[in-house]
């Protein structure tokens, strides 16, 4: 072979090798077919564990810094495509997902030693974890996740919402980036261009992938927990925010309208309705109105907003994470932009109390003490055991309700949001896996224990 043909050759392969790495830069893990985006998560995931904890770590920083680096962007698309929340919230949540997610630092070790040798226990990665998100958090959800689960190790899949796939795969693109630029493998989060239930029943029937964790409602999870793998479940909650007399009533006006009109009452922990002793009703109405709120007075604008809201005895959709001002023009109600919530009385048994309306219209029981409103709380929760918030300055009347109501969340004297990490101690995470008992998720929880056992050996006491 001459020497201009062996150059020629030599040219033909660099270029070839080029267009392969521009084909794998441009897609930076999205692709049109769901087994194709498990194949190359699984390369991914093997070129993963041959790296560094301390390569890990940096890749974990990536994530964080990329995430916080683009929190109102993410927002501004998320409101943008699915029309709900609030894009000063969502930027919030962007933050806490980005700088409270736990990382490496969760995967503690555990070891036994004594006249028969040394036992260790690590948590080690599943491999790859198929993640199916919401439209209500479709950036927050895949920053908290693609954190968790590759700080465990994994290689993560993603299943978006549909109504917010564009959110969603910018994050995923970005995030990417960021880690190929941090010398992590490309295609270690990945998803496909047009996520559908098709694509989804894919990912939770592959047999590659090892878990299934399914953040939605009730229907998403129990698909996820049929399918056969290990799964968590993060389904939805009805949250009670039960007041009693003793509370400081001022700060429990505000705190309950923070948390319920927080991105327009989308998280599942936001507070779905009041319980109040009667005693105190009146003086804690009074302060919510202090705090940018309608209040709903007329038994006539009250039934109009019900036919709008509920249909066939489900909460209509189309109004899901709007504002109120939004909401009560669609019933001839004129009113400042600036109002964040609508408030109203009702008989515990009205569906906007039994139903997760996920906006900001906020329903308020009186009973007669404390006894009937935990008793009333407890039932308008449905067994959900997801979060609640209690206003009181009683001890006792704290733990009755919380032995009562028995919720992986449970919030005394704050907004709701505190629950997550928003204001509050403690990790973020917004996989909150109730129906599956994991509770608040985190890395330990995408990863499985395994014991190794060295016989007569390295007891040194």
């Amino acid at each position: 072979m001459e020497i201009d043909d062996i150059r020629a050759l030599v040219a033909k392969v660099i270029r070839e090798m080029d267009n392969e790495h521009v084909k794998t830069d441009i897609r930076h893990g999205i692709f049109s077919d769901m087994n194709d985006a498990i194949d190359a998560a699984e390369r991914a995931q093997l070129e993963l564990i041959r790296i560094s904890l301390d390569k890990r770590q940096k890749i974990i920083q990536a994530i964080r810094d990329t995430a916080k680096e683009n929190a109102e962007l993410f927002a501004d698309m998320a409101v943008e495509e699915t029309g709900m929340g609030r894009v000063e919230d969502k930027i919030v949540k962007n933050l806490v997902a980005a700088e409270k997610t736990p990382g490496l630092e969760d995967l503690r070790s555990e070891s036994a030693s004594g006249d028969n040798g040394l036992t260790l226990v690590e948590l080690s990665p599943y491999g790859l974890i198929g993640s199916i998100t919401p439209t209500t958090n479709p950036t927050e959800t895949v920053i908290n996740n693609a954190i968790g689960m590759i700080a465990a190790g994994n290689a993560v899949v993603f299943s978006p919402h549909p109504t917010a796939k564009n959110t969603t795969i910018k994050a995923i693109t970005l995030l990417n980036q960021a880690i190929m630029k941090a010398g992590g493998p490309a295609n270690l989060i990945t998803s496909v261009e047009e996520p559908s239930i098709e694509q989804a029943e894919v990912l939770m029937k592959h047999k590659k992938i090892r878990m299934i964790v399914a953040t939605g409602g009730p229907g998403v999870v129990k698909a996820a927990l049929s399918s056969g793998k290990k799964a968590i479940g993060a389904g939805a909650g009805n949250p009670p925010a039960v007041v009693d007399e003793t509370a400081d009533i001022e700060k429990a006006a505000k705190d309950i309208i923070d948390g319920c009109s927080f991105d327009n009452n989308l998280p599942c922990t936001s507070e779905k309705e009041v319980i109040v002793v009667d005693s105190v009703a009146d003086y804690l109405i009074f302060n919510m109105k202090k705090h940018a709120v309608y209040e709903m007075e007329s038994p006539q604008e009250l039934k109009k907003l019900e036919e709008l809201l509920i249909h066939d005895g489900k909460v209509n959709k189309k109004y899901i994470g709007k504002g109120a001002a939004y909401i009560l023009s669609q019933i001839g109600i004129q009113c400042e932009r600036n109002i964040r919530a609508i408030i109203m009385e009702t008989a515990a048994n009205h569906p906007f109390v039994q139903l997760e309306l996920m906006m900001p219209v906020l329903p308020i029981v009186r009973v007669k003490d404390i006894d009937e409103a935990i008793r009333v709380a407890v039932e308008v929760e449905h067994g959900f055991r997801h979060t609640a918030v209690m206003h009181s300055k009683n001890i006792d009347n704290l733990t009755n309700f919380a032995r009562a109501i028995q919720t992986t969340i449970f919030v005394k004297n704050g907004p709701s949001f505190a629950g997550i990490g928003v204001g509050g101690e403690g990790y973020t995470t917004f996989t909150i896996a109730g129906p599956t008992g994991e509770g608040l998720t985190s890395a330990k929880n995408f990863a499985r224990k395994r014991r190794c056992v060295l016989i007569d050996g390295l007891f040194i006491r």
